[in-house]
């Protein structure tokens, strides 16, 4: 298996917390080797999407040559509707990103409380995850007047090396009642544990079985 997990353990009442992202809502993957990464992150969307069509989520790269890389990846997996936000994409295409974005998270937030299968009757496209792939550089502009991308999952392909990129991440792309969830390669526990430390975040280890979170 590329994903080694463990059960997250039960946080203390006393934990500290930020602003209003619970601290139960963050989780780490860790993945063996860096070359594992990419079947990892395959192995997490099906999971999650499969569990729950429909599915928000936004995945954050730190490089160009990541996002189309992981877009290349992704591009095949029928159960998920794709886009990418990036530098040289036009403002009219941008807008039209984050707009069907929105009207996927509100198509999400309607059906939140239904029970499974209760949506039968939705269309294909519809009942695909919606997910965006997006670098540091093109998050959403909060004071240009962009709203947050409020996604319902966060992946942190790649983990960044501050903690104010982190929480940069989270004003911009994740819902109040979202989860982040950070894949982490070798030395980066480290990095981790910083970002962790620094913010007063309780980041877990994932779950077995992601739908517990989702």
């Amino acid at each position: 298996m590329a994903i080694d997990t463990v059960e997250s353990p039960s946080p203390s009442p006393s934990s500290p917390s930020i602003s209003h992202f619970s601290p139960q809502r963050h989780f780490y993957v860790a993945v063996d080797r860096h070359h594992y990464k990419m079947v990892t992150l395959l192995e997490l969307l099906g999971m999650a999407a499969g569990s729950r069509p429909g599915l928000p989520m936004v995945v954050i790269c730190s490089s160009r040559d990541e996002l189309d890389a992981v877009c290349s990846a992704v591009s095949s997996l029928s159960f998920i509707s794709l886009a990418s936000l990036y530098s040289d994409l036009a403002e009219a295409e941008r807008a039209s990103v984050l707009e069907k974005f929105r009207q996927a998270t509100v198509r999400w937030n309607q059906n939140a409380t239904a029970e499974a299968g209760e949506d039968t009757d939705s269309g294909k496209d519809e009942r695909k995850s919606y997910m965006i792939v997006v670098t540091d550089a093109c998050l959403p502009l909060l004071s240009s007047g962009e709203s947050p991308i409020a996604a319902h999952v966060l992946i942190n392909y790649e983990l960044p090396t501050k903690k104010e990129t982190y929480m940069r991440r989270m004003t911009t792309c994740l819902a109040t009642d979202g989860i982040v969830i950070n894949m982490v390669v070798g030395g980066e526990v480290v990095t981790l544990k910083s970002i962790e430390d620094g913010s007063n975040l309780l980041i877990a280890e994932m779950p077995i079985n992601i739908y517990e979170i989702l």
